[in-house]
C-alpha cells in the first residue's frame, strides 16, 4: 500500500436521508448553479435551474425565491431600458432575458415566471449555490440588483453583504418555504474584482452565512464544493483558461462527488446510466453519407 498523499482529502459525508431519482430538484444561483443542474438533467433526474437567469448574490437568490413563491407578473414598473444593450429587460433578471421590445421582453419574464413557479412549489429540493456577498444597489430605486443590465455604473452604489444581512434573507426563504430541504454550496469561481483578498472576504461571509443557517435549520445541508476546489482541486490545470472558473474536468469531479452525497446508491446508479444514454443520443457522425459510421457495419 502506497502512503504517500498528493492532495488534501475533503469529507463529504452523504446525506443522513439521501433523495431517491424520483426527487424534484430547484437550482438557484452562481452558474456553477447552472453547472450542476444541467449534469442533473442529463442524469435524469426532474430539474428546473434559475428561471430568472444567472443570480450571485443572496439579496437577489431571496429576492427571486420569494417572487416564485409568490408569483407576481412582471409589469412595465419593472422593465428598465438599457442603452448599451439596445434592449429592455428588468433588474431582475440575466441579460438573455434581453428584447427589443418592452411587450416581447414581459412576455418571455411572465412565461418563465408561470412555469417555474409550478416547478418550485413541486420542488423536494432547493440547491442554492451561493456565488459573492458584493452586491450592486440601484440609487434611485434603493434596491439591490440581480444584473446591471450593462446600465451606467454611476447609477448603482456597490457594497458588500454583512453576515448578518445574508443569514437574515436566507432565513427568511428558508422559513417561508419549510418543507423544502435546502442544499447551499458556495461557488468556488473566484471573483476578482476585488482583488485575491476581497474575494476571499466575500466567501467567507457567505461560508459563516452557511453554518449558522445549518446550525439553524434541519432541513439546511451544505455541500462543500468550495473546499473540495481549494484543497482537493488547487492545481491551475483544473481550472479553465480564466483562471477563474473551474474546468470542466473539476466541475465533473464536484458533480460526481455531489451525487454520492445526496442520493441513494439506487438513484446514483440509474443517474448514471441515463448519463451515458445522455451522451450517447448526443453523438454524432462526423459524415452524413455512404461513408458515415451509421453505414458501417
Amino acid at each position: 500500500m502506497n502512503p504517500l498523499k498528493l492532495h488534501t482529502e475533503v469529507e463529504t459525508a452523504p446525506l443522513a436521508r439521501r433523495f431517491d431519482a424520483s426527487s424534484k430538484i430547484f437550482a438557484i444561483g452562481s452558474c456553477f448553479a447552472a453547472e450542476i443542474g444541467e449534469r442533473l438533467g442529463q442524469s435524469g433526474f426532474s430539474i428546473t435551474i434559475n428561471p430568472f437567469g444567472t443570480l450571485y448574490n443572496p439579496a437577489s437568490i431571496a429576492a427571486a425565491v420569494q417572487r416564485l413563491a409568490n408569483p407576481a407578473p412582471f409589469t412595465e414598473d419593472d422593465v428598465i431600458y438599457s442603452e448599451p444593450l439596445g434592449r429592455y429587460n428588468s433588474f431582475w433578471h440575466h441579460t438573455r432575458f434581453s428584447n427589443v421590445t418592452k411587450e416581447g421582453f414581459l412576455a418571455g419574464a411572465n412565461e418563465s415566471l408561470k412555469s417555474s413557479a409550478v416547478a418550485f412549489a413541486k420542488s423536494d429540493i432547493c440547491l442554492v449555490t451561493l456565488g459573492t456577498a458584493w452586491v450592486f444597489r440601484h440609487i434611485g430605486s434603493g434596491k439591490i440588483v440581480a444584473n446591471c443590465n450593462k446600465v451606467p455604473a454611476k447609477e448603482f452604489h456597490r457594497e458588500r453583504l454583512t453576515v448578518e444581512e445574508t443569514t437574515l434573507l436566507l432565513s427568511e426563504m428558508i422559513g417561508n418555504n419549510p418543507d423544502k430541504e435546502w442544499i447551499f454550496t458556495v461557488s468556488p469561481i473566484r471573483h476578482l474584482a476585488d482583488g485575491a483578498y476581497g474575494n476571499s472576504l466575500s466567501k467567507a461571509t457567505l461560508l459563516l452565512a452557511t453554518e449558522r443557517l445549518e446550525k439553524a435549520f434541519p432541513n439546511v445541508h451544505y455541500f462543500p464544493a468550495f473546499e473540495i476546489m481549494m484543497d482537493e482541486l488547487r492545481d491551475y490545470r483544473f481550472y479553465a483558461e480564466n483562471m477563474t472558473h473551474p474546468s470542466s474536468q473539476a466541475s465533473e469531479l464536484i458533480f460526481l462527488r455531489f451525487l454520492d452525497y445526496a442520493f441513494s446508491p439506487d438513484a446514483v446508479e440509474a443517474a448514471a446510466k441515463a448519463r451515458r444514454e445522455y451522451r450517447r443520443t448526443q453523438h454524432r457522425p462526423l459524415l452524413d453519407g455512404p461513408g458515415s459510421l451509421k453505414n458501417m457495419a
